[in-house]
């Protein structure tokens, strides 16, 4: 993937942004209509994005900030403690996602869109597949700004998740339009997508607070050599 080299972290970050909100509401419209836990999983997935994709600005307006007296180091950790933020919101929103289609598994799937579920979920897949590709480089400081960006990355593991969550259930639901049944399918991939997901946000979160131990690690080991 290729992205564009004009645009400042800040703005790529805000692109995904306005992705997930114009998202949102479509999704959930649909997803009631459809009765499709996937769709409406996806909607809520995007709703928790946006407010995750706001953290991260958070923590990138506050690392920028100049040390003051009361902070003589600035906010080191600040876009660590923001991928930890991230990464357990999307831990909880898997959990309840698994629990519904669990559920719906156990006690019976109702009957669900196809047609609705296939459209308003490719275009879902298409819209971040473009963020995935907008914060691509970024996350891993290619693009020259300050470096290394865990709360970028924490971004660009939950667009690029949305992206694969969005496709597998606009091919769930075209299974769904074809043979005129199937219904399991949608709690079922659900599950899956709310497994996966939920696996990278672990893997996030340990990666998080292994920066944060020895980036305190160092800090003592400084304070201690000055001392």
């Amino acid at each position: 993937m290729t992205h564009p080299p004009h645009l400042s972290r800040t703005q790529r970050l805000t692109v995904v942004l306005l992705l997930n909100l114009l998202l949102v509401c479509g999704l959930i419209a649909v997803g009631v209509a459809a009765r499709s836990i996937g769709v409406l999983a996806a909607g809520g997935d995007y709703l928790l994005d946006a407010a995750g994709v706001a953290v991260a600005l958070l923590a990138i307006r506050l690392a920028a900030r100049p040390p003051k007296p009361a902070r003589p180091r600035g906010y080191p950790n600040v876009t660590e403690v923001a991928a930890l933020i991230n990464a357990g919101w999307l831990l909880i929103l898997e959990l309840v996602v698994a629990g519904v289609a669990m559920d719906r598994l156990i006690a019976g799937t109702p009957q669900v869109d196809g047609l609705a579920v296939l459209i308003v979920s490719g275009i879902a897949a298409l819209a971040m597949a473009l963020g995935a590709a907008v914060l691509h480089g970024d996350a891993d400081g290619r693009d020259g700004e300050q470096g290394p960006n865990l709360s970028v990355a924490a971004v660009m593991l939950d667009t690029v998740a949305d992206a694969a969550a969005a496709a597998g259930v606009a091919a769930a639901g075209g299974i769904i339009l074809a043979t005129g049944g199937w219904y399991w399918l949608d709690p079922s991939i659900a599950l899956v997508i709310a497994a996966v997901v939920a696996f990278h946000a672990i893997r996030l979160t340990l990666k998080a607070r292994a920066h944060i131990r020895s980036a305190r690690q160092a800090n003592t080991e400084r304070t201690s050599r000055a001392a």
